[in-house]
């Protein structure tokens, strides 16, 4: 169900299209109730997400685990007061925002993004989420490309989960 993309968004890019999973409701009941269940284990108490696709997958989780959703988005798109991080991209750079009043000191939050890639999104977001006292305890993503070692540049101790590995 995962479609390839070649050369988008940019030459050279494999894109892996997941909106064909995003479709089917079967689909999305199972990967809801797979990191549910994983992340269960892991004592969660806040689900923070990657702006945009993250916010697909993150916000059911937390759901279905009747914990808070915490959105990390790009710049300039929440209210004050927010703290952000910037970081690169495998073609570009960005910055992640929280909302300084998303996580209570000491939460157990685990981040949900749809595709690990170079890992400088997903580690952006639990260096901002730590900045606000939150212990990251888990980074949950659907699709990990293991050819691109994203998890190298996670932080240490931090639980990494993917559904999909390539």
């Amino acid at each position: 169900m995962i479609r390839d993309v070649p050369d988008y968004p940019f030459a050279g890019i494999l894109f892996r299209d997941l909106t064909p999973i995003m479709a089917d409701p079967r689909a999305m009941l199972h990967i809801t109730e797979t990191m549910s269940e994983y992340l269960n284990t892991k004592q969660t108490q806040v689900i923070a997400a990657i702006d945009a696709r993250g916010f697909i997958f993150g916000a059911p989780i937390a759901a279905m685990l009747d914990v808070p959703f915490v959105p990390l988005r790009k710049a300039g798109k929440l209210p004050p007061p927010v703290v952000g991080t910037d970081y690169a991209l495998e073609y570009g750079s960005a910055r992640l925002e929280a909302s300084t009043l998303a996580v209570a000191q000491g939460q157990n939050v685990a981040i949900i993004d749809d595709l690990l890639a170079t890992g400088g999104t997903a580690a952006a977001g639990a260096k901002l989420l730590g900045s606000l006292g939150a212990n990251v305890v888990s980074i949950a993503f659907l699709v990990e490309l293991t050819f691109l070692s994203g998890r190298e540049l996670l932080p240490d101790g931090i639980d990494v989960f993917s559904m999909v590995q390539y």
